[in-house]
């Protein structure tokens, strides 16, 4: 199920395009909003456990690892 997200914070990550292809490095705008499906998951981080989570776009791409503190659920 694809959600709308918005982003509360600028950051830079890694969008995988295809197993094939290098990662592309991309800049997200604080504000900006996209359609993604959300796979939560825990990491452990030097402060202790944070909520991430991968983001699978429309387009076929992905973003991994992105804590939920960086964008919130719109619709």
């Amino acid at each position: 199920m694809y959600h709308t997200i918005q982003f509360a914070v600028q950051f830079t990550v890694d969008r995988e395009t295809s197993p094939k292809h290098p990662l592309e490095r991309l800049l997200i705008l604080k504000g900006t909003s996209m359609r993604a499906q959300v796979k939560p998951y825990v990491e452990e981080a030097t402060g202790g456990p944070v909520e991430v989570a991968d983001l699978f776009l429309e387009d076929r791409t992905a973003i991994r690892g992105v804590p939920f503190a960086y964008f919130a659920f719109v619709d």
